[in-house]
């Protein structure tokens, strides 16, 4: 085996007993995006000289006896988690050339375990999308078939696992950007509970959604990679001090008196494709193999949820996206000498299309008038939502699901058609709603050899029943085992 294919628990076994060392395994993974990205597109900024730097440092600390959780693995970052000293574009041109002065909590949290930073990665500008098309600097190419998108907004963090550029990467998900990709890549992706990982250094989006999470090549990693970015963080006002269990302990426990609640309404949409219903009915019937008792659960405001987003999110970004006005920080147009025309032409040369679109939704949303229609009622029909979850659980542990309608689509085959795109969030959106923990894990191939997930959904901060779940599952599918040929 290459080292560049090492998963994280495969890795620290080797680096623990000091068969290989941190260098020689960074360098593996920095010679693999050198041979390989160029296909693929799925960093932004590569750090080498400064991970080697790290690398070093973690031998040091391994050959002394100090090693954690990720001591010496390289990992991949979403291009909009803050990293000091490192560009941060959130891949929008009006960010293009901004670095932070300060880290994410969760990069000090990956630095105090020991975790190589080798670059971060594409993404849809300021999160803004379902495939990375949106993206205002590249392109990312789906590693399974390079006419496909690889998912998004999360594309780069996805593609960079799936393609052995990375041992593990960091995500975000706003309604689906670390599900869908991961599906899509046929990777494990996991959307913690709102409030379980700190968003302090998260370049925000639509607050109330954003949550930071692990993509990785398995249900292990993804629990060790979980337990080190989770805890309080008191500089960010919607973590909750809520005790972080050891995740990956749970993996090992079986399915027994585990129940499963299948709801209707993720079955029946137009546009499921056969072959996605085909793949989630298979995984069906090999979890119930595995002890797990399954039942029918209705979430019947689930048709809702797509209107619901699109006013929510809007609305939150267009208050979040106005701080980028050319004045602090950022792109601004110099020839301008009028203030608001320098606004005007800073924001139109900087934002794209994607990000424009939203802003002006959320603004008109919230504009005089108009806040009692369209965000108040928004937000009256997201608690029914949540209530909808509340009494689904009274009756099951998990609820599972496809993650998407279809699998991957050709690059540039719904760019526009908004609409299209949209509806393809359209079974992961109600989780950030609800703020409840969601996951995906492979669960089969299209007949073009694309990757399919299932997702599985559960109660706030129970992450460990889903990560259960899915390492039952994965353990008999070897779904996982698989990688694209590059």
């Amino acid at each position: 085996m290459n080292l560049y294919e090492l998963t994280i628990k495969e890795a620290r076994s080797l680096l623990d007993k000091k068969e290989i060392s941190s260098k020689e395994l960074t360098r593996s993974i920095l010679d693999r995006i050198a041979d390989v990205d160029k296909k693929i597109g799925a960093y932004l900024t590569v750090t080498e000289e400064s991970a080697m730097a790290q690398a070093e440092l973690a031998d040091k600390e391994i050959s002394n006896g100090n090693i954690s959780s990720l001591t010496g693995i390289p990992i991949s970052i979403k291009d909009l988690i803050c990293t000091k000293g490192f560009r941060t574009t959130c891949a929008s041109k009006i960010l293009e050339d901004f670095v932070p002065v300060y880290d994410a909590t969760v990069m000090k949290k990956l630095y105090k375990a020991g975790a190589i930073i080798v670059g971060k990665v594409n993404m849809d500008e300021f999160a803004m999308g379902s495939s990375t098309e949106n993206s205002g600097l590249q392109i990312t190419r789906n590693p399974w078939a390079l006419d496909r998108i690889p998912g998004g907004s999360s594309g780069g963090s996805a593609a960079s696992v799936s393609a052995d550029l990375c041992a593990g990467s960091l995500g975000s998900d706003t309604g689906g950007s670390i599900r869908q990709p991961a599906s899509h890549c046929g990777v494990v992706g996991m959307k913690p509970t709102y409030g379980r990982v700190s968003r302090f250094g998260l370049v925000a989006f639509a607050s109330s959604l954003d949550q930071i999470g692990p993509i990785t090549k398995n249900v292990t990693d993804c629990a060790i990679l979980l337990k080190t970015i989770s805890g309080y963080d008191r500089n960010d006002s919607t973590s909750v001090p809520e005790d972080v269990p050891d995740y990956e302990a749970a993996l090992e426990q079986g399915l027994d008196n585990v129940t499963i609640g299948i709801p209707k309404e993720y079955f029946e949409p137009e546009g499921l494709d056969p072959e996605v219903s085909e793949a989630v009915q298979s995984a069906i019937n090999v979890i119930e193999s595995l002890g797990a008792k399954c039942i029918d659960v209705s979430l019947p405001h689930t048709e809702f949820a797509v209107a619901v987003y699109y006013v929510i999110a809007p609305c939150e970004a267009s208050s979040n996206l106005a701080r980028y006005d050319g004045v602090k920080y950022g792109f601004r147009d110099k020839e301008k000498d009028d203030l608001i025309e320098m606004y005007r032409s800073s924001r139109a040369a900087g934002f794209g299309p994607e990000v424009q679109r939203r802003i002006i939704i959320g603004t008109y949303a919230l504009s005089a008038g108009y806040y009692d229609a369209y965000y108040r009622k928004a937000s009256q029909v997201r608690t029914l939502i949540v209530d909808d979850f509340k009494k689904a659980f009274e009756s099951c542990d998990v609820i599972l699901s496809p993650v998407t309608p279809t699998p991957a689509f050709k690059i540039g085959e719904n760019i526009e058609d908004p609409l299209a795109m949209y509806l393809a969030d359209v079974f992961t959106l109600s989780a950030n709603l609800a703020g409840i923990p969601g996951m995906s894990v492979p669960c089969g191939f299209s007949s073009k050899g694309l990757p399919i997930g299932l997702q599985l959904l559960g109660k706030h901060f129970n992450e460990s029943i889903l990560l259960r779940t899915s390492y039952n599952y994965e353990q008999v599918a070897g779904f996982h085992k698989k990688r694209p040929n590059l």
